[in-house]
């Protein structure tokens, strides 16, 4: 195993003593150095080789020293620079540190402060290294190239986010329940110009009303029973990032006047406060609604869904791009392989055929949490233990009888009530289990329960 290398370290100075007292204390330090008498030979230096800290005096013939930073800054931004001057010149040292500098030192140099000042240098560089990755690995996650899919269906997907990520349009990501409205809100957030901002989530559907305010607009102290400090709002702490709203279509209509109030002026107030507060924020919101259809039955005021849907991008339902499958499971399996510690699985053609054959109700959602089972089920080296939901199969298996005369919207309302009920008596009545199931929320389970006049007391559970 090689050795760490030692940090290296260029000394700029047209004084030669200078540089060699530097250079002769450093090395016995165990650091790297470098000598250039003039800025501009520093510059050829780095153009060769990069270093980790640049120590620079202030005045040197030809290109000084606060040039020699701004062109450090420029090209090498990831170089630690600590310039040094001397007694009287103080006021240099503070317009460097406001051009860039990391650091300073007054000559002559002491050998004691110079350590302190290159160790805290470069424990700065380590911090700027380790924020990078982190936000490559965030990138990663949760950027463009997450996204799984070559068909046509997806890559409309693609030219879509990469069309309006840069732009301040409010976004609306229609599709059902799993197909990854999620992972297109991070791409839009980290491929715009806010990607540095916070992105802020929030499920509508999992919040009640009277939680759903605060939580959205904040509270202050003692605005209601429980209330015992004040609470800064998600449209607070997305300022100047990206606020997700989550199944915005559950939200309710007290909810949807506040919503649009806050999104027309760009101001919220805090319940229980007087205090108006401005926000910079940019709107991803999602549904699996159709929102044109619930205005027009007036569930949804139609004044705020014209202020959502600036720019909508339609998310396509797993069946409608099944060639995407084998892509996914691979993606899955190598997932959920990494995660838990084991050698990457081999799928067969008989497994495939079979994931290729289901229909997905809950698309991408309930595609992964069949992979993850199979991966964690599987012995040897390939994927086996695939299982599809039983009531899902079940549903599939039986033969539709269509009587004369029944219309599409009939016979796929029919069908919707027997998949409910027959997922309902799979999970024995537990409803958050009927609906992880199927892959929506218990709310928008319990909607359709009652849509399709399904009476729970009625279901039998043996």
């Amino acid at each position: 195993m090689s050795a760490t290398p030692q940090p290296r370290i260029l000394v700029v100075d047209d004084e030669r003593a200078v540089r060699s007292a530097l250079s002769v204390n450093l090395g016995k330090q165990g650091f790297q150095v470098e000598e250039a008498q003039t800025a501009e030979e520093a510059i050829a230096a780095l153009s060769q080789r990069p270093v980790d800290v640049v120590i620079s005096d202030v005045a040197m013939p030809g290109m000084g020293g606060m040039a020699l930073l701004e062109e450090i800054k420029k090209g090498w931004p990831e170089i630690r620079v600590v310039v040094m001057t001397g007694y009287g010149s103080v006021s240099d040292a503070v317009q460097a540190m406001k051009t860039g500098a990391d650091d300073y030192i007054i000559k002559p140099v002491s050998k004691d402060a110079l350590l302190v000042i290159i160790e805290r240098a470069l424990a700065g560089k380590a911090l700027l290294a380790e924020l990078v990755q982190l936000r490559q690995e965030v990138q990663d996650k949760y950027g463009f190239e997450n996204l799984i899919g070559t068909t046509p269906a997806m890559l409309e997907v693609y030219e879509q986010i990469e069309a309006v990520a840069d732009t301040n349009a409010r976004v609306l990501l229609q599709g059902p329940t799993g197909t990854g409205k999620e992972l297109i809100a991070h791409a839009v957030h980290y491929r715009s110009s806010r990607r540095n901002g916070p992105l802020v989530k929030v499920s509508c559907a999992a919040l009640p009303e009277a939680l759903l305010e605060s939580e959205l607009f904040g509270h202050e102290k003692g605005a209601f029973t429980g209330a015992v400090k004040q609470h800064r709002g998600k449209f607070e702490q997305a300022n100047g990032g990206t606020l997700f709203l989550d199944e915005i279509g559950e939200i309710s209509a007290a909810t949807q006047v506040k919503l649009l109030r806050a999104l027309e002026s760009g101001e919220i107030q805090r319940l229980g406060g007087t205090e108006t507060i401005r926000v910079d924020i940019r709107l991803v919101s999602a549904t699996n609604r159709n929102l044109r259809t619930e205005v027009k039955e007036g569930r949804f005021r139609e004044d705020l869904y014209y202020r959502l849907n600036t720019f909508t991008i339609a998310v396509p339902p797993l069946a409608t791009r099944r060639d995407d499958i084998p892509l996914l499971v691979d993606h899955f399996v190598k997932m959920f392989c990494k995660e838990n510690g084991r050698d990457n699985l081999t799928v067969s053609s008989d497994v495939l055929d079979q994931l290729m054959a289901h229909h997905w109700p809950g698309n991408v959602r309930e595609l992964l949490h069949v992979v993850e089972r199979a991966v964690i089920l599987s012995r040897g080296e390939d994927l086996t233990g695939v299982k599809l939901p039983e009531a899902l199969n079940t549903a599939e298996a039986s033969e539709p009888v269509i009587e004369p005369g029944t219309t599409l919207q009939t016979a796929l309302r029919e069908h919707e009530r027997r998949l409910l009920i027959a997922v309902l008596k799979e999970s024995r009545g537990v409803q958050a289990e009927a609906a992880r199931r199927i892959g929506i929320s218990r709310s928008n389970l319990n909607y359709r329960i009652q849509r399709l006049g399904i009476i729970l007391k009625d279901v039998s559970y043996e």
